[in-house]
């Protein structure tokens, strides 16, 4: 009798196995984020992770024990870095313990400090450029010059946008601070030539021939295709590292900046010792 009745207790206080998740309750839980103090940019970067986490789930919507490190993985084929892949598990960790749910969130993150990202040349660079031309693949063409004249992520690109264009600079939201990147000249006028062109007057400037808003995979899988045209190494063959080009770029310049302006004051600090120096009239 005594073991019934353990039993009993048992199945009325254990939690059940899987999880079903509504919308509704994501955006409670966003809702409860913004009511705890979180800025609006945070809360901005916590939707779209958890919207990925939302569509990845299957039709009845139910997380199991194994459903994030299922995700994750899933993630990493997509092309992201360890390191996105964490704060978007960490993003679907926050809403299952809103949840009351802990015993599915996935404890642990990748490692990402051995990560090594191959460096595109400046003149792979310019190849893939010169084989999409070649080619005809206008779209392409702009995205790669896109990711690699900005610096943005491809999570980023629907936010390039008609007005964007027309403004000549692009709202993004990088870690919870919403932020602008210029559009340089030379690629926004490619980009209002483009849209004129494809009758695109609203909306994100890169998409399906159904007007959706490309994919991460659509986008990634049109930058591989042109890698491979154009015999640039597979292992480069990703909007990161068009980003990270952008990145070394900037460095080179801001460090050839830095030793002009050096060079420069060290000119004066000579003119100035000539002039009024200490020993300047002995």
């Amino acid at each position: 009798m005594r073991e019934a009745m353990e039993t009993a207790l048992q199945d009325r206080t254990a939690a059940p196995a899987e999880l079903t998740v509504t919308w509704e309750e994501v955006c409670r839980y966003l809702d409860s984020l913004a009511a705890r103090g979180r800025r609006r940019e945070t809360i901005q970067v916590y939707r779209p992770k958890l919207e990925a986490f939302y569509h990845f789930l299957p039709e009845d919507k139910r997380v199991a024990a194994d459903t994030l490190e299922l995700w994750r993985a899933a993630l990493l084929r997509e092309g992201y870095s360890p390191g996105t892949a964490n704060t978007h598990v960490s993003a679907a960790n926050g809403l299952l313990a809103y949840l009351g749910r802990r015993d599915l969130q996935l404890i642990g993150q990748l490692d990402t400090e051995e990560e090594i990202q191959p460096e595109l040349s400046r003149t792979e660079y310019l190849r893939l450029l010169a084989t999409a031309r070649n080619l005809g693949r206008e779209r392409t063409y702009l995205m790669v010059k896109v990711f690699a004249l900005t610096g943005i992520r491809v999570s980023e690109l629907n936010r390039v946008m008609v007005r964007a264009v027309e403004e000549g600079r692009v709202l993004t939201a990088c870690d919870g601070r919403a932020q602008y990147v210029l559009i340089p000249a030379c690629l926004q006028k490619e980009l209002a030539v483009y849209l004129r062109r494809v009758g695109i007057t609203a909306g994100p400037v890169f998409v399906t021939r159904s007007g959706r808003p490309m994919r991460r995979t659509q986008v990634s899988g049109e930058i591989r295709t042109l890698c491979r045209d154009a015999r640039v190494d597979g292992d480069k063959s990703n909007p990161r590292c068009l980003r990270r080009l952008y990145q070394v770029t900037q460095e080179r310049i801001r460090d050839s900046v830095q030793i002009l302006a050096e060079q420069a004051h060290e000119r004066m600090l000579e003119e100035e010792q000539l002039t009024v120096g200490w020993e300047q009239g002995s």
